[in-house]
């Protein structure tokens, strides 16, 4: 699947949907380690940016975004629409992060 055919819009500009395939999803859940709490706390103590959190949250998101491709692929799509994130903390230290979207046939106008 060609990644520039993914939005959060409804419709992809240049293309028509010819077929909705469904919602699809990307799950991951993550926890941070004692030495990366260590880390982050001992950054937070000089204020500015935590990178230590950045890096997690982004390599987090980047792993649902894959899986949401994967699941997309499965189905037979070429395109996604109204593509989202949602993170929640099921418990303290252990958080889900869900990309979801539409999955759809699109073809060229």
């Amino acid at each position: 699947m060609d990644t520039s055919l993914i939005t959060t819009s409804t419709a992809l500009e240049g293309y028509r949907i010819v077929k909705h395939l469904g919602v699809i999803r990307g799950i991951t859940v993550r926890s941070r380690s004692a030495l990366g709490n260590i880390a982050g706390g001992f950054q937070s103590l000089f204020g500015g940016r935590l990178s230590i959190y950045v890096e997690l949250c982004e390599n987090s998101r980047e792993e649902a975004y894959r899986l949401l491709i994967q699941h997309a692929q499965v189905l037979g799509a070429n395109a996604i629409i109204n593509m989202r994130y949602d993170a929640n903390e099921i418990m303290q230290g252990i958080t889900e992060v869900l990309a979801y979207g539409t999955a759809v046939v699109v073809e060229k106008i």
